[in-house]
């Protein structure tokens, strides 16, 4: 696995990249599914290190994060898709846009579903969608460890999926390890012969500032859950880096003032609980010491302008 003190800054100028020796494999892979189905958890598994945030609510991922796993025989690029819901707002309209716009753009798509529950309606809109692609397709069963009793009748509902669309499927469960080997064979068997696309220690293609952001915003998300569901964006204004600390100034956007309240918190306490978790976050991430320091702006219903949304960093990938 990498390296987990390995500094995330893809325009570094030591970073090389090698010629890939005979045999060797590559290629761009799509992680596709509904909200919540684990598509970030996955991914942060097969790198070895957290680039992705996870969140018990929905809808977590926004934009269409690459994260890079590189072994002896192969170089797996991963591209985590926001999941695939119906929108109820410009930033939702986004989010699905981006999400589709991947499966055309790389050589396979991993389908990721909840094996814990039966195939629904959620995951056949997706395999509708899927039916109308050339890109080839793998059927992941997450989340085996919370499989039920009975579960041979859920495994039975992805089954005929699979066996109808002629697609592979494979059970495992990215929250304990479980069969993420035998994953990750699968995935290099269906890739073809292909260089390095990027250096080998090499995690991430997102700027360190994009993943500070992502840290501070799962800290939201995990503190503050329905209260703040969706209606926060983080901009990272400032890092200046010093000899012994990393200082970071950072804004966190919301929709109302009640919100603004709620992140706060009484006294500062919220604001203070979400700052320390994310600190420490952040730390492991840079592997230094951090000093972070939050704001609070109000942005009236940033969800629905397009230019808001471009100047927060979502922006419609072409």
């Amino acid at each position: 696995m990498t390296n987990e003190n390995l500094e995330i800054n893809p325009e570094r100028s030591e970073y090389t990249i090698p010629l890939a020796p005979e045999g060797f494999k590559s290629g761009f892979v799509a992680i596709i599914g509904r909200p919540n189905v684990g598509k970030s958890t996955l991914m942060n598994q097969l790198i070895g290190q957290k680039i992705a945030i996870t969140s018990p609510v929905a809808q977590t991922t926004r934009n269409r994060l690459q994260g890079i796993l590189t072994t002896a025989e192969a170089q797996i690029i991963f591209v985590d898709t926001p999941g695939i819901h119906k929108p109820h707002h410009e930033l939702g309209k986004v989010i699905v846009k981006n999400a589709l716009s991947a499966i055309d753009a790389v050589d396979l798509v991993l389908f990721l579903v909840d094996s814990s529950v039966e195939a629904g309606g959620g995951d056949r809109f997706i395999v509708d969608v899927l039916e109308n692609t050339d890109t080839p397709v793998i059927l992941g069963l997450n989340k085996s460890d919370q499989q039920p009793e009975n579960f041979l009748a859920i495994d039975a509902t992805y089954a005929e999926i699979s066996e109808a669309n002629n697609w592979d499927s494979i059970k495992f469960s990215a929250l304990t390890g479980t069969g993420l080997e035998q994953l990750q064979n699968l995935l290099i068997a269906n890739l073809e012969p292909g260089p390095y696309y990027y250096p080998p220690d090499l995690v991430t293609d997102q700027p360190e500032r994009f993943i500070m952001g992502e840290l501070i915003r799962e800290q939201i998300l995990l503190l503050t859950r329905q209260e703040i569901p969706h209606s926060v964006a983080i901009a990272v204004e400032k890092v200046e880096e010093e000899e012994h600390i990393t200082r970071i100034y950072a804004t966190i956007n919301v929709e109302r003032k009640s919100q603004k309240g709620i992140l706060i918190g009484k006294g500062g306490s919220m604001l203070k609980e979400i700052g320390t978790a994310a600190r420490q976050q952040i730390q492991k991430l840079i592997a230094g010491k951090v000093y972070l320091e939050l704001f609070v702006k109000v942005q009236p219903k940033w969800r629905q302008s397009r230019l808001t949304l471009a100047e927060l960093g979502y922006k419609i990938e072409e």
